[in-house]
């Protein structure tokens, strides 16, 4: 997965992912809206993810 369909996906998943990664406040998803690598650093500083877990994962929703 890309940047690009990243993008394309995170209207889709933003619910899900809101859902499974409470930790992450209002603002940090706004200030990474659509940037993966932005989100992904969010994740793994609170959960401990790396970005190919996270991307495995995003890919298989």
């Amino acid at each position: 997965m890309n940047s690009d369909q990243f993008e394309g996906k995170w209207k889709q998943i933003k619910g899900d992912f809101k859902q499974k990664y409470g930790k992450i406040t209002d603002n940090e998803y706004k200030e990474a809206e659509g940037d993966f690598d932005k989100l992904a650093g969010k994740v793994q500083e609170k959960y401990g993810k790396s970005k190919e877990d996270l991307k495995k994962e995003i890919d298989s929703w």
